[in-house]
């Protein structure tokens, strides 16, 4: 007998969140992007973390903790100066 193909069963989405932890993933996948994306930056211009901290004003931990894919604790503001050091633009999005 031949299998149908199509989806079986719910979405990783569903599961995730009848386990009570959708939101949580998310937000480290996200921070995890952000991270990877200022980490590509520095190094396609060659900026040191030293460097980096300098231009956007702040200490060698506090980058540290925005680079840490783990750590979601980051604001808004620090992300943005974060953007600007690389010269790019922070662009957030609902959807």
């Amino acid at each position: 007998m031949a299998r149908k193909k199509g989806k079986i069963g719910s979405s990783f989405d569903d599961f995730l969140a009848s386990h009570g932890v959708l939101e949580e993933c998310e937000e480290l996948a996200i921070k995890q992007i952000l991270a990877d994306q200022i980490k590509a930056a520095m190094e396609k211009d060659s900026i040191t973390r030293s460097a980096m901290a300098e231009r956007m004003q702040t200490s060698r931990r506090a980058l540290d903790r925005l680079l840490d894919p783990k750590n979601t604790s980051v604001t808004l503001h620090t992300l943005q100066r974060a953007a600007v050091a690389v010269g790019r633009q922070l662009r957030l999005e609902l959807l």
